[in-house]
């Protein structure tokens, strides 16, 4: 069977125990369809970026899925349909990542403190600012 990420939105006013509900609902219609849920990861309650239908933040979750596309399919008609889901995401890979999702990872590398791909700045040479610049430096043009 095609293996699948599926990603859902659901509303911030819903409570953990409610998401975690939603989530249970839409494994068993995947059972239910032959398929099964190899891995679910709830990501939290998450600012969005911007406004989806008057929220700002969300209830993130990840399901793994094993199933075919009719399952799926289902899953999203069933998704369109409720008032709780914001936005969902479906797409087929060629293999499930084992471990933690790189949103779970996520946390990790901002715990560090890691300044990334900036580099240190300390190897450049630092321009001087206008309030130490002398007046014997200043360039006098004539016309």
């Amino acid at each position: 069977m095609p293996l699948y990420e599926h990603v859902f939105l659901a509303r911030q006013d819903l409570s953990t125990q409610q998401v975690e509900e939603l989530t249970a609902q839409f494994s068993g219609v995947i059972a239910a369809q032959g398929g099964k849920v190899t891995k679910n990861e709830y990501w939290g309650l998450k600012s969005l970026t911007y406004r989806i239908r008057k929220n700002r933040k969300a209830h993130m979750t990840l399901l793994n899925v094993d199933a075919p596309a009719a399952a799926l399919n289902e899953i999203e008609r069933q998704e369109r349909l409720s008032e709780d889901v914001l936005r969902y995401l479906t797409i087929r890979v060629e293999a499930h990542e084992e471990g933690p999702s790189a949103m779970m990872r996520k946390s990790d590398r901002d715990d560090r403190g890691d300044r990334g791909d900036r580099g240190d700045r300390g190897d450049r040479p630092r321009r001087p600012r206008r309030d130490e610049v002398d007046d014997a430096d200043a360039v006098v043009v004539e016309e």
